[in-house]
């Protein structure tokens, strides 16, 4: 008998809906037309996008101008990033923009900044977590310079979960930019793993951009989307034919953004059900790793993703479980996707203050619309022989102070 498939990667990427599948079908044979275009044919694929469009940004309590169309939340990132500091530079001239970030924010995020640090673009100040990976909103304000021009924080964690303290840091900032009579810093929160769980109304955060793409939220990969509040100026990162307001040049994906459309409304509509229902899936799981001796719950414990458990195991490779799991027909992974080429363990970890060789057993499983209550059981059952397994070929038996906080 072929064993069940548990995928518990969902932070990863998700399945997409077959209820978004079917709502994007026509337009990959029957609405086909390029959105530019001024014949019947196009003008059907405009209004489709301008639907879709208006769709999101109600979800947002945004306007439908605030919406720009980009192809995933990398691509968001980025623009959000070098297009706010190369619109803005001369503003603040001679002084050098100066951004504030986490140090637990995903690669797309990190990985541009550091860039634009290595060419001499920005000064950059990387805000340390604490134990279980969360941003002080009081250090974050404390960062803030006034040479800065972006504060940029991730909603909630890829890899631990953990929920950051947007709407105090948004209201914080806010309250800074009144008193100072000042645009700036601009506010951007990286979303994608939030925005099936957390409400992400632009107007109880207080962000001035946001990220989000459809692969988190069962909808299709190559879409994504970067919110800019009205009266916030970015430069384009591709320059072309002028679509989505001269920001983001190209030919619409228009069956990627009615699809992404479909996936955010229904996320949305299903949203408190589903998180309740996957809290008590999480929670269950998290007891039943936790047995095993030697392990810690990485992340905040109740301030989290209701799908999100990443649980850290002494003496044994991340790497290692993660295939003895998939033999198990159980798909999980050590950290983000996108890391997955480095043998490096996470940075994510690695900033809770974790030791380095207690972030190397780091597992992540991540929930989603198919995973059951036997689901988790199997996980719980199948993990111990797992760890056991390894820890009797590991040529190292570590004491449990390698889980104490270490200076990072």
């Amino acid at each position: 008998m072929t064993k069940r498939l548990i995928y518990l990667d969902h932070a990863s990427t998700t399945p997409t809906d077959p209820r978004v599948v079917e709502a994007m079908l026509p337009y990959f044979t029957e609405t086909f037309g390029n959105p530019s275009s001024f014949h019947s044919v196009g003008m059907e694929a405009k209004k489709a996008v301008a639907e879709a469009r208006k769709s999101i940004a109600q979800r947002l309590n945004a306007q439908e101008d605030a919406i720009i169309f980009t192809g995933g939340g990398t691509e968001s990132n980025t623009l959000a990033i070098q297009g706010i500091v190369r619109a803005h530079r001369a503003a603040i001239a001679p002084a050098k923009p100066h951004v504030v970030t986490s140090a637990v924010e995903h690669h797309a995020v990190l990985e541009p900044l550091l860039a634009l640090k290595k060419a001499g673009e920005i000064d950059l100040t990387i805000v340390p977590v604490d134990a279980f990976g969360m941003v002080s909103g009081k250090e974050v304000l404390a960062a803030v310079t006034d040479a800065t021009i972006l504060v940029t924080i991730m909603m909630a964690n890829n890899e631990i979960g953990t929920i950051q303290p947007i709407a105090d840091i948004g209201r914080g900032l806010l309250a800074r930019r009144k008193e100072r009579k000042t645009v700036y810093p601009y506010l951007h929160t990286d979303a994608c793993q939030a925005a099936g769980f957390l409400s992400l109304d632009v107007e109880k955060t207080h962000v001035d951009l946001l990220t989000l793409n459809a692969s988190k939220i069962y909808g299709p990969k190559g879409i994504g989307l970067l919110f800019v509040r009205r009266g916030v100026k970015v430069s384009p990162i591709m320059i072309g034919g002028g679509q989505e307001r001269g920001i983001r040049s190209g030919t619409e994906n228009v069956p990627g953004i009615i699809g992404f459309a479909k996936a955010f409304a229904l996320v949305s509509e299903e949203r408190e059900a589903e998180s309740a229902r996957l809290t008590v899936l999480r929670d269950r799981l998290v007891e039943g790793l936790l047995a095993i001796p030697k392990s810690r719950l990485n992340g905040h414990p109740t301030e989290r993703l209701p799908n999100s458990a990443n649980v850290s195991f002494l003496d044994i490779e991340g790497e290692a479980a993660v295939l003895y799991l998939d033999a198990e027909g159980i798909m999980a992974s050590t950290g983000s996707a996108c890391a997955s080429t480095s043998l490096d363990p996470s940075h994510v970890i690695l900033a809770t203050g974790l030791s380095y060789e207690a972030a190397h057993g780091s597992i992540r499983f991540t929930l989603g619309h198919a995973t059951t209550a036997e689901d988790v059981e199997r996980v719980i059952a199948v993990m111990p022989g797992i760890v056991e397994r390894l820890r009797r070929i590991s040529p190292v038996n570590l004491d449990m102070k390698y889980f104490e906080k270490t200076t990072v």
